[in-house]
């Protein structure tokens, strides 16, 4: 628990009878009186929402992601309702989120305001990133910043990794679950002097338990590894005011997902492997004005190498990219703090080559963008953002990305937001639906004269509304927020699985939108129990080639609940904390298959996570979970699994887990603290 000290000296003076004395005192009699200390403390909410920004900003420091086990990036938003978590299909155990009912190609997705999921790593690249390296979490809904780029369209997350000076010296994690995941983590920060700082981390993970709980003959989770190192090293000089990092990152991945009989025994078996190699080199520096705190100036470069090999069944499908990024950001004022702006230059590059079935396809993307970002800000009643880029791209041509953020206080207490916004982006509609591989339809582009494989671009307006009202009841602290947001497409790459046996991409001809709607409550019952619960409601609709209808695998409603529970801490800051998360996930259409036939709906369920943490020491604590604990799994998640080569095999339709309850046990250690 972080605590934040505030220090309130209490200065008396007594000008009347003290002790009794009536007389004025001598010179050399002298009046003392010994003054106490007084220490408020307040813990710091482990999710914040900011009342005075004029973006509808979440922060989840890395105290929420202490609730659950949290073992990548794709799993840390389990206790948070701003993101949906969804499994891409039922070979690969992997977990996709969703914001505002858009999936994750739609979401601009950073690392210290890098983009890095993107492309090629779309469909396992949250699992790129161990969750013991995040620091925090901002999740930005609607219409963001226009710093980072145009691709933004329900969103933004942006990840904080922890830095070299700050974290701790020495910190170990050690996971192991039920279905045979084990994980380790090893932090190692050194100070080199008073400048810099240099920081190792190494995250190791594998899985080789056959697992197969609902006897359908394939693996319910895929045996595998991974080997994922990163070195920072970091350069603070406050005197002058210069700071920046180099940051280096290798990652190894495997995955072995299919049948269970090894594909060596049987030629005939279905087995699939994905081997992903990844290489990341950002540096980051940046310069304060000594005389002008207000201005300064920084630079961004980031270089990346992404290689996947994948065998899916008869199938192949490999990507090479290979991207540059960089911008150069001047921040300011115009006149006083209350108006500044800021203003730079980017310019991205990204190398596709991709093989689907002996197919080959290459393609180059480059933009250059310059952006403009005012920001007026008086805190007690109204701030609002208004900037908007100018880019020039080789296949987009040149076009201008508008956005706009508005926040009023009407009263104490509450804050009412209105975003609007466009984005725009690149489909690699391969790499982004790669759970198409895992079954036997056909792949039909309906070519066009688009410069993406025949496909035209994807353009989208980002609007929404959202309010904020803090309260007090009984003497605890709540809030209650209000959010609506739509998202209209003017362009967009369909990707229809309407037809049996096949998936097709073609351009959007017709209307493509999603609307959300989300209440959530939060209350605070005592200062060791806390509550937060949110509903939401989802209408994501597109005009396919037999009509309109709901987007495939997407639940109309959602209601989320979260109930945190410790005891206060002793003399050796010993404690408990036992967090309970309950996810109710609505109904949701699947398109025409051999298992479920037209029209069907699956079920709605529960799912129902619980973690207790035992915490020794400030250094040490141990953590014992469970996923899942009402055991709800879908029954028969692979269609005609007993036939795989055959033309009705698909194992993408997937609503919900297929492993059922799962149990874990994980330890943190950091040795110099006692």
């Amino acid at each position: 628990m972080r605590k934040y000290h505030l220090f309130v000296v209490i200065l008396a003076v007594s000008l009347g009878n003290l002790w009794g004395q009536t007389e004025e005192p001598t010179e050399k009699e002298v009046i003392t009186e010994n003054l106490e200390e007084v220490i408020v403390t307040k813990k710091k909410a482990s999710v914040q929402k900011s009342y005075f920004k004029p973006q509808n900003v979440v922060t989840i420091s890395s105290d929420e992601l202490l609730k659950a086990a949290c073992c990548n990036l794709s799993e840390s938003f389990e206790t948070n309702p701003s993101i949906d978590v969804n499994f891409s299909d039922a070979l690969t155990g992997t977990k996709q989120i969703r914001m505002l009912g858009l999936s994750s190609p739609y979401i601009l997705i950073s690392q210290e305001n890098i983009p890095t999921v993107r492309g090629a790593a779309q469909a396992y690249g949250l699992t790129f990133t161990p969750g013991p390296w995040i620091e925090s979490i901002q999740i930005t809904k609607g219409a963001g910043s226009v710093v980072n780029g145009f691709e933004s369209i329900a969103g933004q997350i942006n990840t904080e990794l922890y830095k070299p000076l700050t974290a701790s010296s020495l910190f170990f994690n050690t996971y192991a679950s039920v279905n045979g995941r084990y994980e380790l983590n090893a932090h190692f920060n050194h100070r080199l002097n008073d400048k810099w700082s240099a920081g190792f981390y190494l995250h190791g993970n594998q899985r080789r338990l056959n697992t197969d709980m609902n006897d359908d003959g394939f693996l319910d989770m895929p045996r595998g590894e991974q080997l994922n190192s990163m070195a920072r090293l970091q350069y603070t000089n406050a005197e002058k005011g210069w700071v920046g990092f180099l940051t280096l990152r290798y990652l190894n991945d495997t995955k072995l997902a299919g049948e269970i009989e090894s594909s060596e025994q049987m030629k005939s078996t279905w087995t699939s492997t994905i081997d992903t190699q990844r290489f990341d080199a950002t540096l980051k520096t940046g310069y304060i004005f000594p005389l002008r705190t207000y201005q300064s100036i920084g630079m961004q470069a980031a270089y990346s190498a992404h290689t996947q090999s994948s065998v899916f069944g008869p199938s192949n499908y490999s990507i090479d990219q290979e991207s540059f990024y960089g911008t150069l950001l001047l921040n300011s004022i115009f006149s006083n703090t209350m108006n500044t702006f800021k203003t730079g230059v980017s310019l991205q590059y990204d190398r596709y080559d991709e093989n689907v079935n002996t197919i080959d396809y290459q393609r180059i993307d480059r933009s250059t963008g310059l952006f403009f970002e005012y920001t007026y800000n008086d805190i007690e009643t109204l701030s609002f953002v208004v900037g908007a880029r100018l880019d020039t791209h080789n296949n987009l041509g040149t076009f201008i990305t508008p956005r706009f953020n508005l926040r009023v206080t009407p009263w104490k207490g509450s804050a009412f937001r209105m975003a609007a916004g466009q984005g725009r982006r690149a489909s690699s509609f391969f790499a982004e639906n790669q759970p198409l591989f895992f079954s036997q339809r056909s792949i039909e582009i309906m070519q066009s004269s688009g410069a993406f494989y025949g496909l035209g671009p994807e353009r989208a307006t980002n609007y929404g509304l959202s309010f904020l009202q803090g309260f007090s009841l009984f003497s605890r602290q709540g809030d209650i927020a209000i959010d609506f947001y739509r998202t209209d497409f003017r362009e967009q790459v369909v990707v229809d699985w309407e037809t049996p046996g096949a998936i097709k991409f073609y351009n959007l001809e017709g209307k493509s939108y999603a609307e959300n709607l989300q209440l959530e409550l939060n209350y605070s019952f005592t200062d060791q129990f806390a509550m937060r619960s949110a509903l939401k409601t989802y209408s994501v609709q597109t005009d396919y080639e037999i009509g309109r209808l709901d987007k495939p695998l997407t639940p109309s409603n959602r209601f989320f609940l979260n109930l945190d529970y410790r005891t206060k801490p002793n003399s050796k800051n010993q404690q408990w904390r036992t967090d309970l998360t309950y996810h109710f996930i609505g109904e949701q259409r699947l398109p025409e298959n051999k298992r479920d036939g037209v029209g069907y709906r699956s079920p709605s369920y529960g799912l129902m996570n619980a973690q207790i943490t035992k915490v020794f020491s400030e250094g040490f604590e141990v953590y014992l979970g469970g996923e899942n604990l009402a055991n709800f799994k879908q029954e028969n998640p692979i269609v005609d699994a007993q036939n795989p080569f055959g033309p009705d095999f698909d194992a993408s339709l997937i609503y919900a887990p297929i492993f059922g309850r799962m149990a874990y046990i994980g330890m943190r250690w950091r040795p110099e603290i006692k």
